[in-house]
C-alpha cells in the first residue's frame, strides 16, 4: 500500500517517514519545499513538492495512495493560522477524493470540552472539516509529545536549563498524559491498518497523568539542574507567551500557541487505541531517556541546523532550537558569481561588511583564552569540510548553493552561520545570511540578546555587500567563448 506523508519535513512527518520505511512501507513524502525534503537523504521514497494552500499542487502527491497522513499545520504563520488551517484542510479532503485516496490519518490534539486556545480549537475544526469530505478519516489525538524537537517538550527542557526560579502562572498545575514519541508513531502506523478505525477519533497518551510542574521537575532532576518553581495567580497564560521568545528558542509563534493552550487539565481516553494497538507506554522519565539515547546516538531526526547535535557542539544541554537572525539581498549575477565571494569570506579578504566589529570579536575571545586570532585559511577560493576559515569551521557544503560555519570562539552556546544562494530570473541570485544560536543556560540567552543589536546590523548589510562584489566581478569579467 502507498502511503503519502504530508507535511513530511515537519516534526511528526520528519520521525514517522523512517519509521515506515522500517517496517517495508512503501512511503511518498510532501511537502512545501522541495530542497529541505531532498536534504533528509532519505533512500528509496519518492519525493514530491505540495502545499495544501496551493491546491493545484495536490493531484500529483495523492496520485495512487492508499493513506493520506496530514501533518501540516499553520501555527508559523501567526495570528490568522486557525482560518488558513480549514482553508487548507478543504483543498486537501477535496484533493484527497478526486483522487481516490482510501484513508486519510490526521494527527490533532487532545481538547477539553471548554477550550478556548485558537491552537486546540484549530486542531479539533481541521479534524472535523477533512471528515465533511468523501474519504474516511481517522483522527488521533495526542497532548505534549516527549521526544527531541517536540515543540511541547523542548519549551520545558529550554525552561529547565534557563531558569534556575521560575515565578509561573497557575498553570503549571494543569495535567496532561506526555507520550513517548514512539509510542505515538506506533499508534500512528498501526491504528489505520485496522479497517474498523476508519471514521474514527482516538484519544493516545502515555500512561501517566502529570502536572507540568511534576514533569519540569523530573526533567531538572534527570539534566542534574536546580529548579524552584513560585506559581503566582496574577500570571495568565497570555503573559507568559508574551516572555517565552526571551527565554526559549523554540519559535515564538507555536511556544505562544502551545502555551494559550495549557489553561485546562487535558485528559486522553485512550482505552480503544490501548485496545487496538497494544504496546508498552513509556512513563515520563523513561521518554526523556529514550529522548536524551535518542540524540547521543545521533538519531534524531532534525532539520539542517536545528537539532542535530553536532551543530550543538555535541551537548544536548543546549538549546534544540536555535535563535537565529538573518538578512537576504537579490544580485544581479549568477549564482556562480555569488558563491564565488562567498567561498572567498574571512582570512585575509575579512567578513565584507562591518569587519571591524568582527575583528574585536575575534580579540575579546583571544584575551578570554580563546583561539579568536588564530587567521587564515587554507586556500584563498578553495573549500572543502572540514577546513578552518580563522575560527570558523566548514561543516557543510553544497557548491553554489549552500555553506554551513560552525563558530569557534568561546561562548556560553553553540553557533552555526549559513550562507544560502538561489538562482532566479534574468541571471540574479537571492543571497541569505543566517547566524544561529543554540544557547546554553542562562548565560547563553543573555549573550544572544546582548549582541542582537549588532547582528541584525550586520546581517543587514553583509548579503548586500556581497551582492555588489559579485555584480562588480561579473561586469569585469572577461567574455565567455
Amino acid at each position: 500500500m502507498r502511503t503519502l506523508v504530508f507535511g513530511a519535513t515537519g516534526y511528526i512527518g520528519s520521525n514517522l517517514v523512517p519509521y515506515l520505511l522500517a517496517r517495508g512501507i512503501p512511503v511518498r513524502a510532501a511537502a512545501r519545499n522541495a530542497e529541505v525534503l531532498a536534504g533528509r537523504g532519505w533512500q528509496g521514497v519518492e519525493l514530491v513538492a505540495a502545499d495544501a494552500l496551493e491546491p493545484e499542487t495536490l493531484p500529483a502527491a495523492l496520485a495512487d495512495v492508499d493513506i493520506a497522513y496530514y501533518l501540516v499545520h499553520s501555527m508559523a504563520a501567526g495570528r490568522d493560522f486557525g482560518r488558513l488551517d480549514l482553508v487548507a484542510a478543504d483543498h486537501f479532503a477535496r484533493a484527497a477524493a478526486e483522487a481516490g485516496v482510501g484513508r486519510i490519518v490526521y494527527l490533532g490534539g487532545l481538547v477539553p470540552p471548554d477550550a478556548s486556545s485558537e491552537h486546540l480549537v484549530s486542531r479539533r475544526d481541521t479534524g472535523a472539516r477533512l471528515r465533511l469530505g468523501a474519504v474516511p478519516v481517522t483522527e488521533i489525538r495526542a497532548g505534549i509529545i516527549v521526544g527531541p524537537g517536540s515543540a511541547a517538550f523542548e519549551v520545558m527542557r529550554d525552561l529547565v536549563n534557563h531558569l534556575p526560579l521560575m515565578i509561573t502562572p497557575r498553570w503549571v498545575d494543569s495535567k496532561a498524559p506526555p507520550i513517548a514519541l514512539d509510542n505515538l508513531l506506533e499508534y500512528l502506523v498501526r491504528l489505520p491498518q485496522r479497517p474498523e478505525t476508519a471514521g474514527g477519533i482516538y484519544d493516545v497518551g502515555g500512561p501517566e497523568m502529570l502536572t507540568y510542574g511534576e514533569m519540569m521537575r523530573t526533567l531538572a532532576k534527570i539534566l542534574g539542574r536546580p529548579l524552584v518553581i513560585i506559581p503566582v495567580p496574577v500570571l495568565t497564560p497570555g503573559l507568559s507567551a508574551k516572555w517565552l521568545r526571551l527565554v526559549t528558542s523554540v519559535p515564538t509563534n507555536i511556544a505562544r500557541a502551545l502555551i494559550e493552550g495549557l489553561a485546562h487539565d487535558i485528559v486522553a481516553d485512550d482505552a480503544a487505541a490501548r485496545a487496538l494497538v497494544p504496546q508498552r507506554l513509556l512513563d515520563f522519565r523513561a521518554a526523556v531517556a529514550a529522548t536524551l539515547a535518542a540524540e547521543r546516538a545521533n538519531a534524531v531526526a532534525s532539520r539542517w541546523t536545528e537539532g542535530a547535535l553536532m551543530f550543538r557542539d555535541y551537548r544536548p544541554d543546549f538549546a534544540f532550537y536555535a535563535k537565529r537572525v538573518g538578512g537576504s539581498a537579490t544580485a544581479q549575477a549568477p549564482i556562480e558569481a555569488v558563491w564565488d565571494q562567498v567561498a572567498r569570506i574571512g582570512g585575509p579578504r575579512g567578513y565584507y561588511y562591518l569587519d571591524w566589529l568582527w575583528r574585536s570579536r575575534e580579540v575579546l575571545d583571544w584575551l578570554l583564552g580563546g583561539p579568536g586570532l588564530r587567521r587564515g585559511r587554507r586556500h584563498p577560493s578553495e573549500l572543502r569540510v572540514g577546513d578552518m576559515i580563522d575560527s570558523w569551521r566548514v561543516v557543510a557544503m553544497d557548491p553554489p548553493r549552500r555553506l554551513t560555519l560552525r563558530f569557534g570562539m568561546r561562548a556560553p552556546g553553540a553557533g552555526v552561520l549559513e550562507f544560502a544562494l538561489e538562482p532566479l530570473a534574468a541571471g540574479q541570485t537571492r543571497i541569505t545570511a543566517t547566524s544561529y544560536w543554540h544557547p546554553a543556560g542562562v548565560w547563553g540567552l543573555l549573550y544572544w540578546h546582548a549582541l542582537a543589536p549588532l547582528h541584525r546590523l550586520v546581517f543587514d548589510g553583509l548579503p548586500r555587500r556581497i551582492a555588489e562584489l559579485a555584480e562588480a566581478a561579473t561586469r569585469t569579467a572577461p567574455p565567455r567563448d
